[in-house]
């Protein structure tokens, strides 16, 4: 038998994820915390990180690495109160980098906090009815819901559904409040855990809820994911998909993007159970001894799809159905006002690669706080990194208005390609990152949209994404153009998506750098606008024409 990973070894021995994070923490003579509570601290909702910017120069100095921690959310279907969003941005202020960053998982996250300011930033959270629990590391993360089609009547069954899932899944283990929250410690045996077991998942775990006509969750992207049926004005049941996955690692041929299966169909009652018999099954059949390998997306390879539902239906006690119709016709956000069934209002604002920070003459934080203390509905998080003002009474619609554009929250608004393209973090932050994402995207963005206009395509619906390195975590692999971050300067480029999110792309070019992608990208433009069919998509357009390899 393999030899179990140094990761798997780590959780085994932590006592419920406990530790020595504790003393870690008080540990004054470093900004770090020690080998193994850094893989453990995963599972409480953080990375430690240090500024690459500043690297070399404290290196020179003699001095470690500038230790920071980010930190996440966790935030079933994207969903926050005014007071929720106060209690972020005091944090985002006073303990972290000033700014606070929209996900692509619908959440939250800070980057900046200092490893003495951890556990006030997870009581303050706590105090706001938040917490961190499980949004990283080998556990299922923050479930995301549709965040869309706010007119519809079912939108506040499944972002009910979401937080439902979420609770459901959370790991047991009382160590998140013993450590952050000065709970008191249970004395003998950790706590069982039903779920989870002893060593919790073999890597990490992406759930969402679909509610078509709305893929704005990228539901064939989720290790699993739950489609929302609407027949008759009603909430039928849910279309389960599973083994959806992007990460991969550049030069490994067994590592690859997959795109989820439709499995069946199931009542909402079942909902939880067939959820928990997923994760289950991944937790006792997944790969534990090779890390890139251990996504839920190889075991279905490994096993089949057939046998992997045949699993899930024995242990959950529950006989899938035939998948029921459905049809998207989007992966991305609705933005401007929008008026719900209730009568609210809704309104979606860009936030390119999600930084809502202050900035010369775009104070967004500032006026993002300012709307929190008047605001009476909430805030959703899109899966798409910008946020919505929801359910805004009729009353009130006009002066929250007048701080958008006072605040200038609608400057970013632009074009198409500009409201739907998407960035990791990447530099300086993020220890995985290769290449730039987030501090290169508006330079792409500008780049694109100059081509765009030189071949008369100006505002043609169009995915743009890009990551740093090839874990994806901004969704390039089914973006029209997707780049992976390959070293400083240089990206592999992936082309042929489609747009909702239901076709992965190809790898077209390999290790490219500026100059080079804007001179296989501006002929491919010309080519399109020369060559293309009435309202046809650039991907579509490259995969009829058979310009794409495969």
């Amino acid at each position: 038998m393999a030899e179990l990973t140094p990761v798997e070894r780590i959780k085994a021995a932590s006592r419920g994820l406990r530790g020595s994070i504790a003393e870690s923490l008080e540990d004054a003579h470093t900004g770090s915390l020690r080998d193994d509570d850094q893989q453990l601290l995963r599972l409480h909702g953080s990375y430690q990180q240090d500024d690459r910017d500043v690297r070399e120069e404290r290196r020179q100095q003699k001095l470690e690495p500038l230790w920071r921690y980010m930190v996440r959310v966790r935030l079933p279907g994207g969903v926050a109160t005014p007071a929720q969003w106060l209690a972020l941005d005091a944090i985002a202020r006073e303990k972290a980098n000033g700014s606070l960053r929209l996900t692509t998982r619908q959440t939250f996250q800070f980057h900046g906090i200092g490893k003495g300011d951890l556990k006030p930033s997870m009581q303050a959270m706590n105090a706001a009815l938040m917490d961190t629990i499980a949004t990283c590391g080998d556990v299922n993360r923050n479930v995301m819901a549709s965040s869309n089609p706010i007119e519809s009547p079912a939108h506040s069954e499944v972002a009910d559904w979401a937080r439902r899932l979420s609770e459901h899944l959370l790991p047991k283990t009382r160590a998140y409040y013993e450590i952050w929250l000065n709970g008191e410690k249970l004395e003998g045996t950790p706590e069982h855990e039903p779920v989870y077991g002893t060593n919790f998942l073999p890597r990490k775990f992406k759930a969402a809820i679909a509610l078509p006509p709305s893929n704005d969750v990228d539901i064939y992207t989720q290790d699993l994911g739950f489609i929302a049926i609407v027949e008759d004005g009603r909430l039928a049941g849910f279309n389960l998909t599973v083994g959806g996955g992007l990460g991969t690692t550049h030069g490994d041929a067994a590592t690859h993007p997959r795109l989820a299966n439709v499995a069946g169909f199931l009542a909402p009652e079942h909902l939880l159970a067939v959820a928990e018999a997923v994760v289950t099954t991944q937790r006792d059949y997944g790969d534990r001894t090779n890390r890139k390998h251990a996504r839920l997306k190889y075991t279905i390879e490994d096993r089949g799809l057939g046998w992997f539902v045949g699993e899930v239906e024995k242990r959950a006690g529950v006989k899938l159905t035939p998948a029921r119709a459905f049809a998207f016709d989007t992966h991305g956000d609705l933005f401007g006002w929008r008026r719900a069934l209730d009568g609210t209002w809704h309104r979606t604002l860009r936030i390119p690669a999600g930084r809502i920070a202050d900035r010369e003459g775009l104070p967004w934080l500032s006026g993002l706080r300012a709307i929190a203390t008047v605001h009476t509905g909430d805030f959703r998080c899109t899966a798409n990194q910008n946020v919505t003002i929801a359910r805004v009474r009729e009353a009130d619609k006009v002066s929250i208005d007048q701080l958008i554009r006072h605040y200038h929250l609608d400057a970013a608004e632009g074009s198409y390609l500009a409201r739907h393209a998407l960035a990791c973090v990447s530099m300086p932050t993020c220890p995985l990152g290769m290449a730039e994402a987030e501090r290169y995207l508006p330079a792409l963005t500008a780049d694109v949209e100059r081509l765009l206009e030189a071949n008369g395509l100006a505002d043609e619906p169009l995915s743009l994404r890009i990551t740093g390195c090839p874990n994806g975590c901004a969704r390039p692999y089914v973006a029209e153009i997707g780049l992976v971050g390959k070293a400083l300067g240089r990206y592999n480029l992936h082309l042929g998506g489609d747009a909702v999110g239901s076709r992965l792309n190809v790898l077209y070019r390999e290790n490219i750098d500026e100059a080079t992608f804007h001179s296989v990208i501006g002929g491919l433009f010309a080519a399109w606008k020369q060559e293309r069919q009435a309202n046809e998509r650039f991907g579509d357009f490259l995969w009829r024409t058979k310009r794409l390899p495969g």
